[in-house]
């Protein structure tokens, strides 16, 4: 499975982006599908995710701004943000994780937040 990130962008203070992450297969079996930031010099982190079942996590610096989202039946993952600030800028990757813990990552898309 391939993934492909899209949406990043540049946005003012307040404002709102969603990403998308289009998966070249089936993403219904896989058991994690999440979004990851990254900014220079500083890990990859965890943004959100969604777990079989539905259950969703979130960073604590997002959770109540961003939502993540599925469509099995189009293969694509979603992040709306909302609410963005400055330090959301970041490089954004989604990720799944399937059968065996096969890992898959999207190439990053950039979202800029400006003051």
């Amino acid at each position: 499975v391939q993934l492909q990130a899209s949406g990043g962008g540049l946005v003012q203070a307040g404002g709102s982006l969603r990403l998308s992450c289009a998966a070249s297969g089936s993403i219904a079996g896989m058991k994690i599908l999440a979004w990851y930031r990254q900014t220079p010099g500083k890990q990859r982190d965890m943004v959100a995710e969604i777990i079989t079942g539905g259950n969703t996590n979130y960073a604590a610096s997002v959770e109540g701004r961003f939502t993540i989202s599925r469509d099995n039946a189009k293969n694509m993952i979603y992040l709306q943000m909302n609410s963005l600030k400055p330090e959301d800028t970041a490089v954004y990757y989604c990720k799944a994780i399937g059968i065996g813990i096969r890992t898959y990552w999207g190439q990053g898309t950039l979202v800029t937040v400006s003051s």
